[in-house]
């Protein structure tokens, strides 16, 4: 199997500021889709990440659980329901100027319920991005 290239953007330094002019579309993660964003691995945070999600229509992000970190996301299209907590009983539906607020360690699991490309803002308070993010079997004795 062909490994898939990551493009970069560019990353200006201002001393102090800097910027990332577009992003574009060019890593995947469980069924997201996200604009490069930014993170430890390409401005040096150490505890922040920022990027852009876009979750195509009927898509899911499959059930995992953020080890450690914060999750805050903005919705700007689309509608969202995050099935959550043990055995992902819960569930609440958002929409297009929505805030959601993930805590650490609650499994969730992310449908697009819209019917375009559900489209977030999504800030951690990691990093790293996703590599503290861990599958969750929604029948694992609770």
């Amino acid at each position: 199997m062909a490994k898939q290239r990551e493009q970069v953007a560019v990353v200006e330094a201002h001393e102090g500021i800097a910027v990332i002019r577009g992003g574009g579309f060019n890593r995947h993660w469980n069924g997201i889709h996200y604009k490069q964003g930014m993170s430890g691995k390409n401005v040096g945070s150490t505890a922040l990440s920022m990027n852009v999600a876009t979750v195509l229509a009927g898509g899911i992000a499959y059930a995992h659980i953020h080890v450690g970190f914060e999750v805050m996301l903005y919705i700007l299209e689309g509608r969202v329901r995050h099935d959550y907590g043990p055995g992902l009983k819960h569930s609440v539906i958002n929409e297009a100027g929505d805030f959601i607020y993930i805590e650490p360690g609650v499994p969730h699991e992310v449908y697009n319920i819209g019917e375009g490309h559900l489209v977030a803002v999504v800030a951690r308070s990691a990093a790293d991005e996703w590599d503290r993010i861990i599958p969750y079997d929604r029948n694992q004795p609770t």
